[in-house]
């Protein structure tokens, strides 16, 4: 599912954003509001809807019943989450640093809940998934979706939201991958 890959870039903002307030800079509020309309329309709109509809049902009952509880819980807590920083980050200018402190809080907490919940995803329930489907109906189900992508956004959408959130990531400055790489430290010279 290549809604993780947007996914990862919105938590990485999400990260950005939450080291500016930690720095003492207020955050700007269309970049928060940018970022949770992605997770909103693309993440919870669609691909949450795609696990829950086709992914998660099939592995219940069974041994992942109790994490597909877990996940589901996840997701609803991640809408919450989604809603407050929509309704607190209204678009124009900057948040005071009261606003940008509490909306950061939400941005770490969103950020924790998330690593872990797409990591189980991506080790555990796929997998699991991918075994019990036979490889016709996986091949179907990906043209199925992709059809249910094209029905609910008129085209694309996957490369409209890369596209939306490598601009906000230009704004941050975080979106030149060379500066995650580590120079040679003394304990690997």
């Amino acid at each position: 599912m290549r809604e993780h890959g947007v996914l990862k870039r919105v938590l990485l903002c999400y990260r950005a954003m939450t080291t500016q307030v930690q720095a003492g800079h207020p955050l700007a509020a269309a970049h928060v509001q940018d970022s949770a309309l992605i997770i909103h329309d693309f993440i919870e709109g669609f691909h949450e809807g795609l696990e829950e509809g086709y992914v998660f049902p099939r592995l219940r009952p069974g041994p992942l019943n109790s994490t597909v509880t877990t996940l589901l819980t996840q997701h609803a807590r991640g809408r919450v989450i989604t809603q407050y920083l929509l309704t607190q980050a209204k678009p124009g200018g900057t948040l005071s640093a009261a606003a940008s402190t509490k909306l950061s809080g939400a941005m770490q907490a969103f950020v924790r809940m998330y690593e872990p919940h797409e990591a189980r995803e991506d080790t555990v329930i796929f997998p699991a998934f991918r075994k019990i489907v036979p490889a016709r109906e996986f091949a179907d189900l990906g043209q199925h979706f992709a059809d249910l992508e094209h029905q609910q956004f008129g085209g694309d959408e996957f490369t409209a939201m890369v596209g939306r959130i490598t601009a906000i990531e230009q704004a941050l400055g975080i979106y030149d991958l060379n500066q995650f790489t580590p120079q040679v430290t003394p304990y690997l010279a």
